[in-house]
């Protein structure tokens, strides 16, 4: 290259000018090529198309995938960001207008939309053992479970997440990282994909996971009132409070449930317990923190001591811990202690989103875990599963990370309302339902805190009809158990199908 430049410049009758001239363009090149290949800058316009199959539930389905950026622009249309998706799309489909579109997010805030996308929903599932532990080599594979099969779906990765990012250097990060910002430019940005794609007309449906559920709970009245668009249906995985409120004792008590279920999974409550399936236990489990624990925290240092002690015992019984150190924490047992203290005398931890997992900490002694024992093993195996996917499969090529989780803080959680907003927009469309997918041992967003928030959301009890709670006998990502895989998919083929109106059955009460 270079003597290439010095014979194009060149000229013999001024040698030393010319000389100087070649060197300048030299510099220019060199410094120029470097920017090139150094830079990392996300493309705020992108899109790559590429083929594929997929046998689900027996039957070959065709699809195209399409993994591409598209910009999020501001009040005066100038492009402040770019967010990354993914979009498939059964391609045999000849009536667009009544194939559902599915929205996927999942939560943080600040954590990409990988996790349903490769291990739930999606066409490809990360390769990992039949209880959802890594395995060698990393890699992809078929997901016979997909709902492809019934529904397009489309990944999206907020501000900062996997391949998103901000592009205008002067755009403030009040503008995407809150409550309620967040739900603001994703609506913004969902009424341009539809419009883009043609999808108007498509019965439209949102799944959240974790904060995702915070999300898509705004974005469920953002999308009806700023954006005139409806949905049929909003399904919650591992739902987080909603904004709910339900004040500390309700909080402290509405543990135990988990705990057994916790538990009874590693084997830590007396034989009685242990003999009954664990669906049978927690019902039982259930109404005494309804009638017994809510009330008795409620009373606080006025619960006579004979009572006290009681519960203590009670919840003992049913927790896997023991009444002493019930009693030393007021009946307030905080999960990081329980997580810790479970399987203390055995030397393991277990895991906050999902308690089958095992953690070793350097001692013994402690309050809490050093670790997240689940959420290093998934990163473990999800990681590189969705670098290679992205590049190799899905031939989207570019040097910006992917972020697992990114640079989202802080995040202004203030004026979250999404609980009763979800509540307003079925109450404004008779289509919408709601569906709850929860695991049993998540000790993060925990099942019975999911019904607790379910109850809540309307307490007239008047759409009571329109909500379905589905449990999981796996964690915070039931789907990665295999037999969970499969039902859970299969209880969102069936929500999305019973909640299609009939053509021509009219949204009224």
């Amino acid at each position: 290259m270079v003597m290439l430049v010095i014979a194009l410049i060149y000229t013999p009758d001024n040698p030393i000018q010319s000389m100087k001239s070649c060197f300048t363009l030299l510099l220019f090149i060199l410094l120029t090529a470097t920017c090139t290949f150094a830079q990392r800058v996300l493309e705020g316009e992108s899109a790559v198309t590429t083929n594929h199959t997929v046998t689900i539930k027996g039957k070959l389905v065709p699809y195209t995938a399409t993994a591409g950026t598209q910009p999020v622009w501001n009040a005066e249309g100038k492009v402040i960001a770019s967010l990354f998706y993914t979009y498939y799309e059964r391609s045999d489909v000849k009536d667009r207008a009544s194939r559902p579109l599915v929205f996927s997010y999942n939560g943080g805030p600040g954590s990409a939309s990988v996790w349903m996308h490769i291990a739930y929903t999606g066409p490809r599932v990360l390769e990992i053992d039949s209880e959802g532990y890594p395995v060698q080599p990393y890699g992809v594979k078929e997901n016979p479970h997909s709902i492809l099969d019934v529904a397009d779906i489309v990944y999206i990765d907020p501000v900062n997440t996997g391949y998103s990012r901000i592009l205008d250097k002067d755009a403030k990060r009040e503008e995407f990282f809150g409550v309620n910002a967040d739900i603001k430019y994703l609506a913004e940005w969902m009424t341009t994909f539809v419009t883009r794609k043609n999808r108007w007309p498509s019965p439209k449906y949102l799944i959240g996971e974790s904060y995702g559920t915070t999300r898509v709970s705004g974005l469920a009245l953002e999308l009806q009132n700023a954006q005139w668009m409806y949905l049929n249906g909003v399904i919650l995985v591992s739902p987080t409070e909603l904004g709910l409120e339900r004040g500390p004792q309700v909080e402290a008590a509405n543990r135990l449930p988990y705990f057994a279920a916790a538990a009874w999974y590693q084997k830590a409550l007396p034989a009685e317990l242990q003999r009954r399936d664990l669906k049978d236990l927690l019902p039982e489990v259930e109404e005494y923190t309804i009638n017994e624990v809510i009330p008795a925290i409620a009373r606080g240092g006025f619960l006579d001591d004979a009572k006290r002690k009681q519960v203590a015992a009670k919840m003992a019984y049913y927790s896997g811990i023991s009444e002493k150190v019930i009693l030393q924490h007021n009946l307030d047992v905080p999960t990081s202690f329980f997580w810790k203290e479970l399987l203390r005398d055995k030397g393991y931890t277990v895991g906050r989103l999902d308690s089958r997992y095992l953690g070793i900490d350097r001692k013994e002694a402690g309050e809490r875990p050093d670790y997240a024992a689940e959420l290093t093993s998934w990163l473990h195996s999800f990681t590189p599963a969705i670098n290679y996917y992205l590049r190799e499969v899905l031939k989207y090529k570019t040097d910006v990370k992917y972020n697992m989780f990114g640079p989202v803080h802080p995040w202004d959680r203030t004026n979250d309302n999404t609980g009763v907003n979800l509540r307003q927009a079925m109450a404004q469309n008779p289509y919408l339902n709601v569906m709850f997918q929860c695991g049993y041992f998540d000790g993060a967003t925990t099942y019975f805190e999911a019904k607790y928030t379910m109850w809540q959301i309307d307490p007239s009890g008047k759409f009571r009809d329109r909500f379905r709670f589905e449990g999981y006998r796996s964690g915070h990502m039931m789907y990665l158990r295999e037999e969970d895989l499969a039902s859970s998919n299969d209880h969102l083929r069936d929500f999305i199908l019973k909640t299609m109106p009939k053509k021509g059955q009219p949204a009224k009460y």
